[in-house]
Formats: structure tokens, sequence, C-alpha cells
């Protein structure tokens, strides 16, 4: 007799070997349960010819060859991913609503006579949770601002604490951009606003809200990606540390930093599209001369010094910092960064 199949609304529940996100792969990439795996039981191209159908043709025909293609693809995914699964194996399943796509795989695994769960409501019952969440838990955080010009390696300074137990939540991180016009990250593209909230949420929820949280200092927005609105607030009424260094230290950093910018310089030019109505036409076609003669450390030099430090001092102006403490540094390279981070860990 196959057990029973389960039903529950937890889906951190630590009874699970695995989550299998039964979802199409398009919709598995908006956003998924953290550290679920996707075996779709209609992947997009049958999801659509089986919603065409049920319009075109009727709901009996629909669902019959519905009903092929998910018998085949999960026999698929029986013979490929699962064909080494062991006995004691005991998953919890979601779809979109916890329906048909969910309910099918589970019955077939729970005859197999392994213990399954569904979850109840789909992925919809986690998506209330994440946003439960985003808009109860920064306020229950203790968090600290890592602030400082363009340039001062906060990033790495940040991840560098984190690797000593710091509790931090890296945007950039999580964003997979960098946070300027041209802080795509090469070879990543950016998650979706969903599937970006979800991450957040993932890290908060692990927090001790008795520990302080460092978060490097950020616009609302980190590339095409939204900052939550609970967790932006409660960084505006933080306190902050900032970092300064040399403006020679910061050029040597950024020159190692964007090697990917210097190898493709067209990719530059959104950038001194932009920023021409900010800095004027002349200051553009210094720097583009610049760029065009290879004198990378001139033009780096003198985008910080003309447009990212005055933007950046106006933008502290406004907000009104309030800073417990300034780490001076020399410089940016590997060891100092090492020193800097320490220093973040101890402080916090």
């Amino acid at each position: 007799m196959s057990p029973p199949i389960k039903y529950t609304t937890n889906y951190l529940s630590p009874g699970f070997t695995a989550i299998i996100d039964v979802r199409s792969p398009s919709e598995y990439a908006e956003d998924h349960i953290p550290g679920s795996i996707n075996m779709p039981v209609l992947n997009d191209t049958e999801r659509a010819e089986v919603g065409t159908m049920y319009k075109q043709v009727g709901s009996f025909e629909a669902k019959r060859r519905g009903a092929a293609l998910v018998s085949r693809n999960i026999s698929y995914h029986l013979e490929t991913k699962l064909t080494n699964t062991p006995k004691n194996f005991s998953p919890l399943i979601y779809c979109w609503r916890g329906g048909q796509r969910s309910g099918a795989m589970a019955r077939i695994l729970s005859e197999i006579g392994w213990k399954v769960t569904l979850l109840e409501g789909g992925y919809k019952t986690y998506r209330k949770q994440v946003l439960v969440g985003l808009d109860r838990i920064p306020a229950t955080l203790r968090p600290i601002i890592l602030r400082g010009r363009t340039g001062l390696a906060k990033t790495r300074i940040l991840r560098a604490a984190a690797k000593l137990g710091t509790q931090v939540i890296d945007l950039e991180g999580l964003a997979a951009h960098r946070g300027s016009l041209l802080g795509s990250e090469p070879g990543f593209n950016q998650p979706s606003q969903r599937k970006f909230e979800s991450r957040i949420f993932d890290v908060m929820r692990h927090l001790d809200p008795m520990r302080r949280v460092v978060i490097e200092a950020e616009s609302n927005n980190v590339g095409a990606c939204h900052v939550p609105a609970e967790l932006w607030r409660s960084m505006g009424r933080s306190q902050s540390i900032q970092i300064t260094a040399p403006l020679a230290a910061r050029v040597e950093f950024l020159l190692g930093d964007y090697q990917h910018l210097m190898a493709e310089p067209e990719r530059l030019n959104p950038l001194l599209d932009w920023v021409a109505a900010r800095v004027g036409k002349e200051a553009v076609l210094r720097w583009r001369k610049a760029i065009a003669d290879g004198d990378w450390t001139g033009f780096v030099t003198s985008l910080l010094e003309e447009h990212y430090d005055p933007a950046y001092d106006r933008s502290a102006a406004k907000h009104g910092h309030k800073d417990i403490c300034l780490l001076k540094t020399k410089s940016l390279d590997a060891i100092a960064v090492a020193k800097l981070a320490e220093k973040l860990d101890a402080i916090t």
C-alpha cells in the first residue's frame, strides 16, 4: 500500500529530502523556492499547446493531450533525475497553485512508495510568505550601512567580512549587479524582481536580530532590481560606517575591477551618453579621447573627480548619514581589504 500524500503550507519543514518544482522552465526561472529542483511536467511549449487546445478545441481533448504529455515527462524524470533515488526519499512538490500538475507528480511518486508532501496553494503560498517576511523582518533587524565614494572596494570588504562571520545583506551579489549604469556582472543576468525578493527574504530569515547586519549603501535600485520598501526604509534610519581612501588607490582598484570594460570600451557608450547632460559635452569629449588613447588612468581619475564624487557628496549631504566610525586606508589591495574586513567584523 502506498503512503498517503500529505499536505502542508510550511516549505521549511526539515523533513523534506528535496523540493520539486514541477512548473515550466520559464516559471521556474522567474522565481522559485530557494534550493528547489525543476522537474517540469509540462515545458513551456507544451503548456502553451494545452492552453490553446482548451480554448480552440475543448476541455476533454486538452485534458487528454495534457495527460499524455504529463505522463511522458514524469516518466522521463523517473528515468533520469530520479533513477537512483533511495526508498526513504520524501519530497515536497509544488506547482503554481498546488493543483493538477503537482498532484499528478505526487500521485505517481507516492505509488512508488515515497513519502510525498504537497505544498498547499503551491508557489502562491510561498510567494505570500515572502511578501509577509519582506514587510515584517526589516523592522526586527539592526542594520548598519557601509558607505563611501565610488571605487572603495566596499563590496569586497563586505564579502570578506561575511567570511569572518559578520552578518551581511549583499544587495549587489543578490541582484548580480554592481549598482551603477555599468554595473552588470559579466556572464550573469540579473534576476527577476521576484527572484531578487526571494533571495533577500531567504537571507533575512536566517539573520540573528540580536546582532548587527551590514549592508552596503545603495540607491533603492540595484540595476533593474528594486530594494523592497521596508528594507529600504530600515536602511534609511540606520547608522553607518564610512570608508575613505586616496583617489589614486581608488583609481587603481577600479582599473583592476573593470578589466572587462577596458577590453570592450564600446560598453562605456551608455554611460558617456547618459552623463553628457550632467557634466557637459566638453568633458565627455575629453573622456572619449582618453579612452581612444588608452589613457585609462586619466579617464577613471577624471570620471571620479568630475562626476561620481560630486554626485556622491550631494547625495550624502541630503541623506544626513549618522557615522559611528571612519575607516581610513591608504591602499585597496587584497591585504588592505582583509584588514578592513577584520575591523568591520570587530565593530559589528
